[in-house]
């Protein structure tokens, strides 16, 4: 049976009704009044206690709280520590999804599933194995060490933790555009004498530099916001290699909910500033690639 008598059948009898203007499914009122009250329920509300929390502490009180040299240190680790990562896992996630598409090779499978690892061990056993593998004695420690560089208990296992977490966000960002990409342009590309890099920046990067960007953005949200797998490894020294997610739990156990709330308030409107301006150069990078398309 075609499909013009397969549509034919489906339809109605009698005048043809008008197409919904919003797609075949009906209800866009209802769907949208249910996804307005499902992310207030389960975004809003939770992030609105951070406010309310806060409020219990007068200005000068909130402000010395979260300008205090202790909770600044965490901000730049953190912050600092979470966008170098991010940035890392920009290039080598790349290449690992570079490899998984365009390459053939014996277990290319297991490679891939190795790939998904991070999502779903648990951070802690993440954060405990790091440590046991670059620490003085560790397999990778005992070798680092006598050169001079040490990964456990510095800022530079908070890094290698952030890099471990979010590389697949990276790769499964890109992977399937990579697969989308027409082949077909960088030979063209090629054939008009066009170098491998020209052809890499000119033709392929705009195409998955969206998905680079939100892979990017994923990245960097995970990690602002790791614990399991950073406190093992990062030593937890104030002013060094304290987190700030450690340091609101150690607000927390010190019964001071006013303190840990307005950190964490800080904490979400720097992470929600950072990534409104990735997500509009995302934005400005689709746009102008659209129009260069016209």
């Amino acid at each position: 049976m075609s499909s013009s008598s397969i549509l034919a059948t489906l339809a109605p009898a009698g005048p043809r009704r008008r197409a919904h203007r919003f797609g075949v499914l009906p209800g866009f009122g209802l769907s949208m009044g249910f996804t307005v009250f499902y992310l207030s329920l389960i975004v809003l509300v939770p992030l609105s206690t951070l406010f309310f929390k806060s409020a219990t502490l007068d200005w000068q009180a909130f402000w010395a709280t979260v300008t205090a040299p202790r909770v600044l240190a965490s901000y730049r680790l953190t912050f600092g520590a979470a966008l170098l990562a991010a940035l890392v896992n920009l290039v080598f996630g790349l290449a690992v999804a570079w490899t998984l598409v365009r390459y053939e090779f014996r277990g290319k499978k297991i490679v891939d599933a190795l790939v998904d690892l991070p999502f779903a061990l648990p951070t802690a056993v993440a954060g405990i194995s790091l440590t046991a593998l670059y620490a003085s004695n560790g397999w990778m420690g005992s070798w680092l060490e006598p050169l001079g560089i040490k990964v456990a208990y510095t800022p530079v296992g908070v890094v290698v933790a952030l890099v471990f977490i979010g590389l697949p966000f990276v790769v499964r960002t890109v992977q399937p555009v990579l697969e989308d990409a027409e082949r077909e342009l960088e030979e063209a590309a090629a054939s008009l004498g066009a170098s491998r890099w020209q052809t890499f920046v000119k033709v392929l990067l705009p195409t998955i530099m969206p998905a680079l960007l939100t892979g990017f953005a994923l990245a960097f949200a995970r990690a602002v916001g790791e614990y399991g797998s950073v406190v093992f490894i990062a030593g937890n020294m104030p002013m060094i290699s304290e987190i700030t997610p450690l340091l609101i739990i150690t607000k927390l156990e010190q019964y001071d909910y006013a303190g840990a709330a307005s950190i964490a308030l800080v904490m979400l409107a720097l992470a929600f500033v950072l990534l409104l301006v990735i997500n509009l150069l995302q934005w400005w990078q689709a746009r102008r690639a659209g129009s260069k398309a016209i």
